[in-house]
């Protein structure tokens, strides 16, 4: 593992505007070719979290996709973050992982949030997705997984590898200031239980149903302190992972060893 450079860039995604939100964020990534690795965006961020949005989905041969794979080529980084994007006979809360090389993974968002009716419209993922880059195992998931601690658990394989399943773990979200207080403190627990960095990003602003996000972006060291943390506005916030510290912790506070062994079965 070498240390590595993450983006967290949190705006004010527009509301059921494609076009407009692939400009939006292009501006705001650019400046970052070059200098870092990963560059995360929300949840959703073509659109805003909206059911209304389905059926203008895009396919994987739509705009979006294409737009997520040119960036990661320009920028010089994996570009992550999620979509409608319809596929076979559903549509899903889809995120996609691009790679400078053309590459692209997705990771269809498993826990659907039933309170908005979002499970009624979209059809559910089963598996997590785990992708490499630069040495780190990385898992990431979608705003409603974060309360999930049996699917996101962090196992560590002593008789085949002697590996965790992951180092880093990453959420994209489109989380309301009212519940402001669950996302800051659920995100800290899955560090401290997991033995993991995590990211946090969330947008802010004011949507079209009305509803208002606050933000707090965050990236968090294994004991779920802050390394960086984002305010209420829109930014980009830069953070270096250090390989090294996350070994020397593990070393000294081996908690997996002690863990539950288990399966997950659906």
């Amino acid at each position: 593992m070498q240390d590595l450079r993450v983006s967290l860039v949190q705006a004010d995604t527009l509301w059921h505007d494609p076009a407009g939100n692939r400009r939006m964020y292009s501006e705001m990534m650019a400046p970052l070719a070059g200098c870092c690795d990963l560059i995360v965006l929300p949840e959703t961020f073509t659109s805003g979290f909206s059911n209304d949005a389905l059926a203008s989905a895009e396919g994987m041969d739509g705009a979006t996709v294409v737009w997520m794979q040119d960036q990661a080529r320009a920028l010089g980084a994996v570009v992550t973050g999620s979509a409608q994007l319809r596929s076979g006979a559903g549509v899903y809360n889809r995120l996609l992982w691009a790679t400078p090389d053309g590459g692209l993974l997705h990771y269809d968002k498993r826990h659907l949030f039933r309170m908005a009716k979002e499970h009624e419209r979209y059809a559910a993922g089963r598996e997590r997705l785990t992708v490499e880059l630069k040495g780190w195992r990385i898992c990431p998931l979608v705003c409603y997984d974060l309360r999930f601690p049996v699917f996101i658990r962090n196992r560590f394989n002593v008789e085949v590898e002697g590996r965790f399943d992951y180092d880093l773990l990453l959420f994209v979200a489109n989380w309301p200031a009212a519940r402001r207080n669950a996302w800051r403190t659920l995100l800290r627990a899955r560090a401290m239980e997991n033995l993991c960095n995590v990211v946090g990003v969330n947008r802010v602003g004011l949507d079209g149903n009305g509803i208002d996000y606050a933000g707090d972006s965050v990236a968090l060291d294994f004991i779920g302190e802050p390394l960086v943390e984002c305010g209420q506005q829109a930014q980009v916030v830069n953070v270096v992972f250090s390989a090294s510290e996350l070994a020397a912790y593990r070393s000294r506070f081996p908690a997996q060893f002690d863990a539950d062994a288990f399966s997950l079965i659906d």
